[in-house]
């Protein structure tokens, strides 16, 4: 799928090297408040894998505009495939969020559930647009990938995005 029109006030993209978190290195960050999206210069030497992280970047500034009706149907879909036992995820940053959820993260909503919900939709947006048919991290299977291409669809995001 295409990317879907943008629109919004620009996010500047920045390279650095070395690029860490917390938790170590990372390929890339995003800093809503001060519309920015930060890459790991190793990623200017693999145009596909730039691509992908990028989208999935862009995605964070979508997440927060999508509005709370979006957000949690988004969170039901997730609900429905952990309930039906849906293993893998459309990335990493999805998966070990998705691996380290607890049975009651899910029923209260707790900051682990839904910093996976995001983490989620922003993998499922690098892999609808960054442009790989495939790629190691995409483990969820077909079955549950064409729900969540339907959701994408149907929710109004193809459409057109404010970031």
């Amino acid at each position: 799928m295409r990317l879907p029109p943008l629109y919004g006030q620009p996010v500047e993209i920045r390279f650095v090297r070395g690029l860490r978190d917390g938790r170590g290195e990372v390929h890339a960050g995003a800093f809503l408040r001060e519309r920015c999206i930060a890459l790991d210069e190793e990623l200017r030497r693999n145009p596909e894998e730039l691509a992908r992280i990028f989208v999935h970047e862009l995605f964070h500034f979508v997440w927060v505009r999508l509005g709370n009706p979006r957000r949690r149907s988004w969170e039901n879909l997730l609900a429905a495939e952990c309930a039906a036992g849906a293993a893998g995820e459309l990335g990493w940053s999805a998966e070990w969020r998705k691996r380290a959820l607890q049975p009651r993260d899910r029923a209260a909503r707790t900051r682990r559930w839904r910093e996976y919900c995001c983490e989620s939709f922003c993998d499922t947006s690098a892999w609808l647009y960054g442009g790989l048919a495939d790629h190691a991290e995409f483990t969820l299977r077909v079955p549950w990938r064409a729900g969540r291409r339907r959701w994408f669809t149907e929710s109004g995001v193809t459409g057109g995005i404010s970031i």
